[in-house]
């Protein structure tokens, strides 16, 4: 497919169709990469989606003990700073 990179202000775009737009799920933000010669756009990932919620029910419960306990390194008395 063929697209016109269209100026905007002191910018560019480009248009995207919205059956193309619906097809990829793209909504309102995207990624994009550089890839050798290529733009690449992609839908953003949900990062991390979740681990709030589950860390606070997770402390919550009272099971958020470190899973090694406190240690020191035994021969951190021997450096001199």
């Amino acid at each position: 497919m063929k697209a016109t990179i269209l100026k905007f202000g002191s910018s560019r775009g480009l248009l995207i169709l919205e059956p193309i737009l619906a097809q990829l799920g793209l909504e309102d933000e995207v990624e994009l990469e550089v890839r050798n010669d290529a733009l690449v756009i992609r839908r953003l990932r949900q990062r991390r989606s979740g681990w709030s919620e589950a860390s606070r029910a997770v402390a919550d419960s009272g099971d958020d003990a470190l899973a090694l306990g406190e240690f020191a390194n035994n021969d951190d008395a021997a450096l001199k700073w």
